[in-house]
């Protein structure tokens, strides 16, 4: 008798167990399908070294530690003095302020480290010229 009351108890505690990994899997699931992956969000100064406008790719070094990323500017919000800008007019600046999500991606054939969601610039020659106006 303590035989089947031993298995029963065991039975019980393995099938308790394997419904609380059944439900933690159901939740990861629903988290990853619903909130998507978590991001990799990163901004700070960089040091705008190149800019490819027919791909829409830009070669930025963060300031600090000369860490080069590629990164797919695409549909990146571009702003110079707080007033919005062209993909073009990258090439006038060197030092830029960059939001990005840095996760690994492949477009085109090449490996880029992220994409830019926003290049903001700060320029003081033009902040003077309009306080000057």
């Amino acid at each position: 008798m303590k035989r089947i009351e031993s298995f029963l108890e065991k039975s019980i505690n393995r099938h308790f167990l394997f419904q609380v990994c059944v439900i933690m899997a159901a939740v990861c699931i629903w988290m990853h399908v619903f909130c998507g992956p978590v991001q990799a969000l990163e901004s700070g100064s960089y040091r705008l070294l190149s800019v490819s406008e027919t791909e829409k790719i830009v070669l930025v070094s963060r300031i600090p530690d000369r860490k080069k990323f590629l990164l797919d500017a695409a549909d990146v919000k571009i702003t110079v003095n707080d007033k919005p800008a062209e993909f073009k007019d990258l090439i006038l600046f060197t030092i830029v302020q960059v939001q990005m999500d840095q996760r690994r991606i492949r477009r085109k054939g090449v490996n880029l480290d992220g994409r830019v969601s926003e290049i903001a610039i700060s320029d003081p020659a033009e902040k003077h010229a309009e306080g000057e106006k």
